[in-house]
């Protein structure tokens, strides 16, 4: 992926990992896009990057996906990145007595949003790079998260599949593989001890600028290169009897 001269759409833009990939873009001189559904955080983002486009958008709502692209194609049709980093994590029990609805809605967003959006933008001529957030959680889950690490596993298949449809349409698909970071996912102070979001940014974006498809950080590294063996242990370790 090159990394600057871009116009890029990042979902979930507004806080966490999609604010710093934002700023970071920016930084590289590329134009960026963000779209989130709560007006007071586009706004915040908008204060702190004035360059940044931004756009009002539900991606939990099918029709405001479609609108989303259609927006982009009118007012935007030399767009040639999407990002699908936005995402919701929840802490809770498959015995939970509304524990399918809020499944539902996870999987809404962390499942059915990405693959709309991603059908949606391969109509637009420019679309070069596709890179989808997934995480550590893929390869070994935290049973207190179990629809969040099967969303992130399901996308983790989803673009691997994605690189070898999209090669002979010469569109780059990259794989963004976070660890917990020091981010609000999941509720505030959860992930306090966490590393920072900047230093995953930065080995991020030398990754990029190697050319890697998959890119990696600390327990999302160790991860990825992990056995059988080793991802059990991983698993025992994050969820003790």
């Amino acid at each position: 992926m090159k990394l600057s001269n871009n116009k890029i759409l990042i979902t979930g833009g507004a806080t966490g990992i999609g604010f710093a990939l934002a700023q970071r873009f920016i930084q590289e001189n590329n134009t960026v896009i963000i779209c989130g559904r709560r007006e007071s955080a586009l706004r915040e983002a908008s204060d702190q990057l004035p360059s940044t486009i931004t756009k009002i958008c539900d991606l939990a709502i099918a029709e405001e996906r479609v609108r989303l692209f259609k927006w982009i194609a009118k007012e935007h049709s030399d767009l040639n990145v999407v990002v699908n980093n936005a995402g919701i994590q929840q802490w809770m029990s498959v015995s939970d007595s509304n524990f399918f609805q809020r499944a539902k809605d996870e999987i809404t967003i962390n499942i059915e949003a990405p693959l709309h959006l991603v059908s949606l933008f391969l109509n637009l001529s420019s679309l070069t790079t596709i890179m989808n957030v997934t995480s550590g959680l893929s390869f070994s889950p935290l049973a207190k998260v179990p629809v969040y690490c099967s969303s992130k596993a399901f996308l983790h298949s989803f673009t691997l599949s994605l690189q070898y449809l999209l090669r002979s349409k010469n569109i780059e698909v990259i794989e963004l593989i976070p660890p917990a970071l020091n981010t609000d996912l999941g509720g505030k102070g959860i992930h306090d001890s966490a590393p920072p979001v900047s230093d995953f940014i930065d080995a991020a974006f030398e990754q990029l600028k190697e050319g890697k498809s998959q890119i990696t950080y600390g327990f999302s590294e160790a991860m990825l290169k992990a056995g059988p063996e080793e991802l059990r242990k991983a698993f025992e370790r994050m969820n003790p009897a």
